[in-house]
Formats: structure tokens, C-alpha cells, sequence
């Protein structure tokens, strides 16, 4: 797969739309609908598992499943994702009450999630024809689908590959790779946000087990599209650079739940990607000043230049979120609140979970802008020879990494 681009997309829960409309100007560009799929190699994890596993049933005709991959995030409602309705809330809270109060006693265990996010697997059941996966292989469109997601009974992360015959399988000390048919359940898997959404069981090589986002152990988001023989890596982010982190510091009293589970999610979500791209900056320097030789590593293993293109978003998320937390569900917003002290401290929190209309329109519009203010850039990356050091979105430069 000479100059083959990966597509890395990461986790974000409702930030997932940017992604969408990011993608959704990419399948304008005139080429893309004449060449069809970009990105033979695709990773996902978290919102990315969903939208890449939405991109890998649809690349046959990518502009339309760019589209159409738009519109559904553009009309999602929080019921598509998880109860909320009164009866389900109540007893969820219920049960956090008793395995908190009497657990000890009655036996514990029973809370599994914050929310119950069965609607999500019924969601996406009537929109993702898996099968199709399979189909755009055999038939040329696509190389490999990656999907990550968090062992939680061995701690390991898990890359779930449906590819071509022969493509790449490695492991390492925390991490497992199984060639498998993508499912929706590995999606769900995947999209389970830690603590927020109740884990999903999941067949293994050896028997099964229960897993969540994967986002929580995948340190090196672009390493999978790589080992897979991406020469160029285009990723999408979901944070505005350094500012994305709302600054409620001004406050002497301590931080709130809200504030803490924002934050981590900041963590899992938002810095692995940043770290990932950083450290290939590194590299290219070290290469670049000479502090890198390699006289006597095979050509296959020697590290070599890798370009990179990320696109992030213009504005805060996390502001943005904050304008539009009325719109959630009275009862969704009541329970978030309460684990917070007003709306600043929970805007984080609250981006994650915003699976409203109004929000993820925005977010498409936003993300479709921040592509078409770079469009030219992007196109040039897409069909450019070679695959030396290039410019990133976020302006860090190209990089470099071992070969698969």
C-alpha cells in the first residue's frame, strides 16, 4: 500500500460530531468522490470506533457516507444513547444507593454504570449493516478497521482488526491484537465511557470478557494505522489546543466531582493523541540533528519519515457545551449537576454527554469549517507522493516512526 493514509479517530463521547463534520467536508473534495476512500487503514476508538466503523460499512461511496454519517450525529437525541426516563434513572440511583449504604451487608456490586446505555447498542444496530465491512475488503475500498478497546477483567488494552488476508498482528505487554468481524458490540465496547456507561462482554480467544472505552490504555493512538502500513497519518482531534480546560481555579473550595471526572476524562480522551504527536516530533528531530543512526537495523525496521496531518477544533468545546447544557434532558441535567457546583464546573463533564441536536449540529459546522478553511492543505496530504515530514493542522510538523 504505497503513500497509504490512515485515518485515526479518537474517543470524545458527544464531541464525536466534529469528527463527523470534518469527515463530511473531506468527502466533498473532488477527487475523494472520483478516487473514492482516502483511507484504506482506518483506526477508531471510543465516538472514533463508532465513526470509523460507520466510514468502514460506507466507504463504497464515501461522500454519501461521510453525509450520511453527518446527519445522523446531526439528529441525535440522548434517548438514542442512553435512558432517560424517570423509571430507569430512579432505579439506577437506587442501586448506587444500596451498594454504597449496604453493600458490605446485602452484597455489592450490582452498580455497574452512571448511566444505562442500551439504547446506544439499539441505535446503532439499525444503522450500521457490519456485514458491508467484509464487502468493501473484498472488493478493494478498504485495507484494515482497528478498533480499541480496554480489557477491564486483565487491564489490557485489545485491537480489534478486520483486514485483508495478511494484514499485521503484534502484541506487547499490555496490549493484545484479534483478527475478528467487527460487530456492533465491539463498537459498543469501545464507546463505553469508563464509570458512564456499563461495560460490554466480549468473545476472546480464550473465553470472553467484559471491556470498555478504549481510550483508557491507548496511549499511542497513531501506532495502530501504522503497524497496519499507513505511510501518512491523517488524525482528527477533539480539543482546541491548550485552552480547552476551563479555568474555574479562581475557587478555593475544593474540586468537585464534576470537575474531577472531567479532567480524567480531558486525560483518557484528549492528551493521548497530543502526547502521541509530540513524541514523533521528537523522533524527526533526532533524526534531523543526527542523534539517530542506524547502520545495522534491517530496512524494514529502520525508523522512518512519517507525515502527519491532524485537524483540531477552532473553538472551546467545553464553552460551547456550557451553552447548550439546558438542552439536555431536565432529569440527565439534574443528575450531572448535582455532581457539581454550577455550570462552569460541570462544561466539561458535560461535552462528553451532550447528545443533543443543537449541540452536535454545531459541532459538525464547526469541524466542517476548520476543514474547509484547510482544504487545499488537506487535499495536497491525501494525494501527495512520498511520504516525507509534512505540516500539521495543529502546526506541529511531520514525523517519523518505525516501520511495522
Amino acid at each position: 500500500m504505497e503513500n497509504a493514509v490512515g485515518l485515526v479517530i479518537t474517543g470524545g463521547g458527544a464531541r464525536g460530531a466534529y469528527q463527523a463534520g470534518v469527515l463530511k467536508r473531506v468527502g466533498e473534495i473532488k477527487r475523494v468522490q472520483a478516487r473514492g476512500n482516502p483511507f484504506p487503514v482506518i483506526g477508531g476508538a471510543s465516538a472514533g470506533a463508532v465513526n470509523g466503523c460507520a466510514l468502514a460499512v460506507g466507504c463504497d461511496n464515501f461522500a454519501l457516507g461521510t453525509k450520511i454519517l453527518a446527519d445522523l450525529w446531526a439528529g441525535l437525541r440522548p434517548s438514542d444513547i442512553f435512558h432517560c426516563d424517570l423509571v430507569s434513572q430512579a432505579h439506577n440511583s437506587l442501586t448506587w444507593i444500596l451498594d454504597l449504604s449496604f453493600g458490605a451487608i446485602l452484597g455489592g456490586g450490582n452498580a455497574r454504570s452512571l448511566l444505562d446505555a442500551t439504547p446506544l447498542r439499539n441505535f446503532l444496530n439499525r444503522h450500521l449493516n457490519c456485514d458491508r465491512i467484509q464487502e468493501n475488503i473484498k472488493r478493494g475500498n478498504l485495507y484494515a478497521l482497528a478498533i480499541s478497546a480496554t480489557n477491564y477483567n486483565s487491564g489490557k488494552s485489545y485491537l480489534f482488526i478486520q483486514g485483508a488476508k495478511g494484514h499485521a498482528l503484534w502484541n506487547r505487554l499490555r496490549l493484545a491484537t484479534v483478527a475478528t468481524k467487527i460487530t456492533v458490540d465491539h463498537v459498543c465496547a469501545s464507546a463505553a465511557i469508563p464509570l458512564v456507561f456499563q461495560p460490554v462482554r466480549l468473545k476472546i480467544p480464550r473465553g470472553s470478557a467484559f471491556f470498555g472505552d478504549g481510550c483508557i490504555r491507548l496511549q499511542q493512538p497513531l501506532s495502530p494505522v501504522i503497524r497496519l502500513g499507513a505511510e501518512k497519518v491523517f488524525a482528527i482531534g477533539v480539543r482546541c489546543g491548550d485552552r480547552e480546560q476551563l479555568d474555574v481555579s479562581s475557587s478555593e473550595r475544593d474540586p468537585s466531582l464534576a470537575q474531577v471526572m472531567g479532567v480524567l476524562f480531558n486525560v483518557m480522551f484528549l492528551d493521548h493523541l497530543a502526547t502521541d504527536i509530540e513524541h514523533l516530533e521528537r523522533l524527526n528531530h533526532l533524526l534531523e540533528d543526527g542523534h539517530i543512526v542506524q547502520p545495522d537495523v534491517e530496512e524494514r525496521a529502520k525508523i522512518r519519515p512519517l507525515a502527519t496531518l491532524v485537524i483540531t477544533p477552532s473553538v472551546n468545546l467545553s464553552e460551547l457545551a456550557g451553552q447548550h447544557q439546558k438542552d439536555m434532558p431536565y432529569l440527565i441535567q439534574y443528575f450531572v449537576s448535582s455532581l457539581g457546583r454550577d455550570a462552569a464546573s460541570c462544561a466539561d463533564l458535560m461535552s462528553y454527554l451532550l447528545f443533543t441536536s443543537k449541540y452536535t449540529r454545531d459541532l459538525i459546522a464547526i469541524g466542517y469549517h476548520d476543514a474547509d478553511e484547510r482544504i487545499d492543505e488537506i487535499e495536497e496530504f491525501l494525494y501527495s507522493e512520498g511520504n516525507g515530514a509534512g505540516t500539521a493542522a495543529n502546526g506541529t510538523r511531520g514525523s517519523v516512526r518505525p516501520r511495522a
